[in-house]
């Protein structure tokens, strides 16, 4: 496997660079997280760091690599959100119509009046 050295900003890493495994795309994962042990043997305390662009180059403006850094209120989580899944509540149901309801294909309403 392939690694890359690469710098954590902020939190208890804050100004070491570790060697991390990138994927098959060549890019580090977007979180890392490291599990410090709890002292009086309770669950242990996991540090949460983001992969933000480490900076970009003054001539084309293209992205020099990647670094870490602390997000203290841990790693965020995303729900997927596919096309065909149900709207989440308070979301907007209708179809934009002025009168709601999806007009047929001939641009009449199921109830006979036109739009």
């Amino acid at each position: 496997m392939k690694s890359e050295n690469t710098p954590f900003e902020g939190g208890p890493l804050d100004g070491r660079v570790l060697p991390v495994l990138v994927g098959p795309t060549g890019h580090p994962p977007k979180w890392y997280e490291v599990p410090v042990p709890d002292a009086d043997g309770g669950p242990p305390t996991v540090y949460a760091y983001e992969r933000v662009p480490y900076g970009y180059t003054k001539r084309l403006g293209l992205q020099r690599g990647w670094k870490y850094a602390y997000a203290p209120g841990g790693r965020e989580r995303r729900e997927l959100r596919w096309p065909w899944s149900k709207p989440r509540s308070g979301a907007r149901g209708d179809s934009g119509h002025p009168e709601g309801g999806n007009p047929g294909p001939s641009g009449q309403r199921p109830d006979g009046d036109a739009s």
